[in-house]
C-alpha cells in the first residue's frame, strides 16, 4: 500500500515568525512591546500597518502568545519571548485557542458581523489570562460596523484585548485610531532581506548564488512574504539550484550586459542598434515595460556615480555594475543624464498604458537616440557666443552656428530645447513701447482715482472680481476715459449691466461718482486684442535676431512660443518692468 503523500508547506509558511527576536526589520516595534510588558503598561488596543507581507498578522499572533503565555511551569506572566512549550502558546500557533479569535475583516465587513463579537466581549475568558481580539483588513470594515465598534474598543473589559492589522490605515476612522496604540511596521531593507533569504536557502539546502538571491530581494519591495513566495519559486524552477540567469528569466529582468549596451546605444545616437538589442531582450524573455524600469534605475545609479564615485560599494546588486558604469557616468554630462531620466520617466508611463508595451519601449528608445546628437542647452548658448563649435552629447556634434554679433540676445520660452534663457534682445523700433501698470496706491482718507482704463482694470483684479475684470480686459473697447467717466462700446459677450456695475464698484472703492456710458463708437482695441499685437510683435522681432535665428536653425521644427521682458535699470534704452500684459493674461 503506497504511503500518504506529505503535503509540502512553502516556506512563507514554514519560516513564519513564532517569537520577536525571529521578526526581521521591527525592531523599534519589539523595543516598544519589550518595555511595556516589562512595566505592566500595556494599551488595550493596537493597530498594525504596513505594506502586504511585512508581518502584520504575524506580529498579531506573536503578542497574543506573548500577553497570555504561562511558561513552562505554569506560573509566567505577560512575557516578550513566549515559551513556545505551554498550553496556551501551543494552542494559539496552531489557531485552536478558544480565547484568541481571529476575525477576516476583508469578508466579515458588516454590522451584525461586530455585534457577534462585542457580544462576547462580556464574558470572561475561559482559560486565558486576555481574551484577544485580531481582526485582520480591518479597513475593510464598513462604516456602521465601525460604531458599533467604537464605544467597547474604548471601554473594553480588562482581560480583554483587540489587535487591528491593515494596509491602508488612512481608510480607518480617525475615532478608531485615536482609540488605539499604533505600529507602522517598515519595509524590510534589502541587505537585511538578502541575508534572511541565505538562511533560509541554506537550511533547505539550496545552493544560491548572491547575486540571485539579492534580486530576489530587491523584487520583494520589502515584503519578506513577497520575497519567500519568490524563493520558493525560483527553487522549484532551478530544481534546487537557484542561478541569476534563473532569476532573471524568472522575472523578466533584462541580463544587465545587454542593459549596459541598450543604454549606450541610445546615448550614442545609434537608434538602429538600440532596437536590435531591445529585439534581443524581448526574445529573450524581458518584459518591455521592466526594461525601461531597469534603464531607469541605471541611469538613476550613473547620476550617483557621477557625483560620489563611491556611490553603491558593499551592495551585492551593484558592486558588479560599478566597473562598467563607472567610466560611463565620467564620460556622461549631468544635463545628458537629467534628460535621459526625465524622457525614460515620460516613457515608462506611457508603456504602461499602451496597447503594446514593445512598441511604446521602442519609441521611447529612438526618442532617447534622437535627442543624443542635440548639445545640452548650456553648452549650446556658450559656444554660439563664443564661436565655439557646438559640442554634442556621445554623438557626433551638429555643424557649428555663428556666433551673434549683439550682446543683448532675447528671452526665450520655446517648445524645442532651445537652451536656458537669453540675454534680452535690444527693443526694434517697429515694436510698440511697454505700457506700464501703475497700480493705484491707497491713500489714507480718499483713495486714489485710476489714471487710465488699464489702472480700473488693475484696480478689479487687486479687489478679486475676477469675472468682471474678465469681461473689462477682453470685451470693453474704451472710447474715452477721464477720472470720474468712462466711455465704452461693449463687444456681444459683455454682460448688458456691466456699466452699472462698473459704476458702482468705482464708486464705492474710490468714494467717488463714476459716470458710465455705452456708445455705438469704434474706439480702442480691447486690452486683450492690446497685448495680443504686441506679444506678435515681440515675436516677430525675436526671431529676427541673430542668435535666436541661429538657434532656430540649429533646431528644425522648433518654435518661439513666449517672449518676457526683462527688467532693466531705469533710463536704459528699451526699458521696460515687468511681463507683458499679454502673457499676464494669458497665465
Amino acid at each position: 500500500m503506497p504511503e500518504p503523500a506529505t503535503a509540502y508547506r512553502v516556506l512563507a509558511r514554514k519560516y513564519r515568525p513564532s517569537t520577536f527576536a525571529e521578526l526581521i526589520g521591527q525592531e523599534a516595534m519589539v523595543r516598544t512591546l519589550s518595555n511595556a510588558i516589562a512595566t505592566g503598561r500595556i494599551a488595550h488596543s493596537f493597530i498594525l500597518t504596513g505594506v502586504r507581507g511585512v508581518g502584520k498578522t504575524t506580529t498579531a499572533r506573536i503578542m497574543a502568545r506573548a500577553l497570555n503565555c504561562i511558561g513552562p511551569d505554569g506560573t509566567g506572566g505577560p512575557t516578550i519571548a513566549p515559551c513556545g512549550t505551554c498550553e496556551h502558546c501551543r494552542a494559539i500557533t496552531e489557531d485552536r485557542h478558544v480565547d484568541v479569535i481571529e476575525m477576516d475583516a476583508a469578508s466579515r465587513t458588516g454590522v451584525d458581523n461586530i455585534r457577534d463579537l462585542t457580544d462576547g466581549i462580556r464574558y470572561k475568558p475561559v482559560s486565558a489570562r486576555f481574551k484577544v481580539y485580531i481582526i485582520d483588513e480591518v479597513h475593510m470594515l464598513s462604516k456602521a460596523a465601525f460604531n458599533a465598534l467604537l464605544k467597547t474598543l474604548e471601554e473594553p473589559p480588562p482581560d480583554v484585548k483587540f489587535i487591528f492589522a491593515t494596509t491602508e490605515i488612512t481608510k480607518v476612522p480617525v475615532t478608531v485610531l485615536s482609540r488605539c496604540q499604533r505600529f507602522s511596521l517598515r519595509r524590510v531593507g534589502i541587505e537585511e532581506l538578502t541575508r534572511h533569504y541565505d538562511r533560509i536557502a541554506a537550511a533547505e539546502g539550496i545552493a544560491a548564488e548572491a547575486a540571485a538571491i539579492a534580486l530576489i530581494a530587491r523584487a520583494a519591495d520589502g515584503s519578506v512574504r513577497d520575497g519567500l513566495s519568490l524563493l520558493d519559486q525560483a527553487i522549484a524552477l532551478g530544481a534546487g539550484t537557484i542561478t541569476e540567469a534563473t532569476v532573471r528569466d524568472m522575472l523578466g529582468i533584462a541580463d544587465r550586459g545587454l542593459l549596459f549596451d541598450l543604454l549606450e546605444a541610445v546615448l550614442g545616437g545609434d537608434a538602429a542598434r538600440a532596437l536590435a538589442v531591445m529585439a534581443k531582450l524581448y526574445e529573450g524573455g524581458a518584459d518591455p515595460v521592466m526594461v525601461l524600469q531597469d534603464l531607469l534605475e541605471l541611469s538613476h545609479f550613473l547620476t550617483r556615480l557621477k557625483l560620489a564615485p563611491s556611490a553603491g560599494e558593499g551592495d551585492p546588486m551593484i558592486e558588479s555594475d560599478r566597473a562598467r558604469a563607472l567610466p560611463l557616468a565620467q564620460k556622461l554630462g549631468m544635463p545628458v543624464l537629467a534628460r535621459c531620466w526625465q524622457m525614460l520617466l515620460k516613457g515608462l508611463g506611457e508603456a504602461q498604458i499602451a496597447p503594446s508595451p514593445l512598441q511604446a519601449a521602442e519609441m521611447v528608445l529612438v526618442r532617447l537616440a534622437y535627442v543624443a546628437d542635440l548639445p545640452p542647452p548650456a553648452e549650446l548658448v556658450k559656444a554660439m557666443e563664443s564661436g565655439r563649435p557646438v559640442p554634442a552629447g556621445m554623438a557626433s556634434p551638429p555643424a557649428a552656428v555663428a556666433p551673434a554679433p549683439s550682446p543683448r540676445p532675447a528671452m526665450l520660452d520655446g517648445t524645442a530645447p532651445a537652451g536656458p534663457r537669453l540675454a534680452r534682445a535690444a527693443q526694434p523700433a517697429t515694436a510698440s513701447a511697454p505700457v506700464a501698470v501703475a497700480a493705484p496706491a491707497p491713500a489714507e482718507g480718499t483713495p486714489a482715482l485710476p489714471q487710465s482704463f488699464r489702472e480700473v482694470v488693475e484696480l478689479f483684479a487687486q479687489h478679486r472680481e475676477a469675472l468682471l475684470r474678465s469681461h473689462l480686459w477682453a470685451h470693453c473697447h474704451l472710447v474715452h476715459f477721464e477720472p470720474g467717466r468712462i466711455e465704452l462700446r461693449l463687444a456681444e459677450a459683455a454682460p448688458r449691466d456691466l456699466p452699472n456695475r462698473l459704476g458702482q464698484l468705482l464708486g464705492e472703492w474710490t468714494q467717488t461718482r463714476w459716470v458710465v456710458s455705452v456708445s455705438t463708437a469704434e474706439g480702442e482695441p480691447s486690452l486683450k486684442e492690446q497685448a495680443e499685437a504686441r506679444g506678435r510683435a515681440l515675436r516677430d522681432a525675436a526671431e529676427e535676431h541673430p542668435t535666436v535665428r541661429a538657434v532656430l536653425d540649429a533646431f528644425p521644427g522648433a518654435r518661439i512660443e513666449a517672449v518676457r521682458e526683462l527688467s532693466v535699470p531705469e533710463g536704459s534704452e528699451g526699458a521696460a518692468e515687468g511681463i507683458s500684459e499679454g502673457e499676464d493674461e494669458g497665465s
